[in-house]
C-alpha cells in the first residue's frame, strides 16, 4: 500500500498502545517513528537523578530548565538514549512513570521536547505518538488518531508488560497510577491531552494490533484515496 509523504499524529491515553501501533505503522509504511513519551521520561529520569524532582514531586524548574541545554538526548539503536548510555530499560520503570506527569507539566520541559520533535520531523514521513502531537506539535498534521481504551484494560496492559520485566507491581496500584496520569494529562495548564477537532478516535480496547492495522489502511484509503 503506498502511502505519501505525510506526519501522522497519534495522541491519546497512557497504555493505549499508542508506541506499539506507532512502531507498527512505521514498519509498514516505511517511516521514522519518534517516541515522545521517551524523551519525557528520559527527562525525568534525568531529573531523578539528577536532584530536581524530589520525593514529593517538587521541582527545581529554573535549575532543570538550565541543565536541559546541554543534555544529549536522542533516540538510537534500541530506544531512547542520554549521551552514549541507553536508557529505554530504565525510563519504563514505576520510578519514572510516578513522576513523569508533574515533569511532562513544566513549560520549560514540553518546549524543550517540542524543539527536539519539530527537528526529527522536518522531513516528514514520520509517526509520533504522545499526548500533544496533533494539537501542539504538529496541529497541521496531515493525519491524526485519537487513541483511548477502558481503564482496566489499559491497566491490565501495563501490569503484563511490566512483569514481563520482572516487575510485578499490583493492578490495582498500575490502575492508580494510570487515573491520576490521565487526570494530571488532562488538566495540566500547558498543552493538555485533549482530542484535535480533525483527529479520528480509535477505541482499541478490544481490537488486536492486526486489527488496528487494517482500520488504519481503510482510513488512509477513505483520507487519500490509496
Amino acid at each position: 500500500m503506498n502511502i505519501p509523504d505525510i506526519i501522522i499524529a497519534i495522541d491519546g491515553y497512557s497504555s493505549t498502545g499508542k508506541s506499539s501501533f506507532a512502531k507498527i505503522i512505521a514498519n509498514e509504511f516505511s517511516f521514522l517513528y519518534l517516541d515522545s513519551g521517551a524523551l519525557y521520561r528520559g527527562v525525568t529520569l534525568f531529573a531523578i537523578e539528577n536532584g530536581f524532582i524530589n520525593d514529593n514531586c517538587e521541582i527545581d524548574v529554573p535549575g532543570l530548565d538550565k541543565a536541559l541545554e546541554d543534555i544529549d538526548l536522542h533516540f538510537g539503536e534500541g530506544g531512547a538514549y542520554i549521551g552514549d548510555r541507553c536508557i529505554e530499560a530504565e525510563i519504563r520503570s514505576m520510578a519514572v512513570a510516578d513522576k513523569v506527569s508533574p515533569i511532562a507539566t513544566v513549560p520549560e520541559v514540553r518546549n524543550f521536547v517540542d524543539r527536539k520533535l519539530r527537528e526529527f520531523g522536518a522531513k516528514k514521513r514520520v509517526v509520533m505518538d504522545g499526548r500533544d502531537i496533533g494539537t501542539t506539535v504538529f496541529p497541521n498534521a496531515e493525519l491524526k488518531i485519537f487513541m483511548t481504551a477502558d481503564p482496566l484494560v489499559r491497566a491490565r496492559r501495563r501490569a503484563d508488560e511490566m512483569a514481563a520485566k520482572g516487575d510485578s507491581t499490583e493492578l490495582d496500584t498500575v490502575l492508580k497510577n494510570l487515573q491520576e496520569r490521565d487526570y494530571i494529562d488532562s488538566h495540566r495548564e500547558a498543552s493538555p491531552l485533549s482530542q484535535a477537532e480533525d483527529a479520528i478516535v480509535l477505541d482499541n480496547s478490544y481490537m488486536t494490533m492486526d486489527d488496528q492495522l487494517q482500520w488504519l489502511k481503510n482510513i488512509i484509503s477513505e483520507k487519500f484515496g490509496k
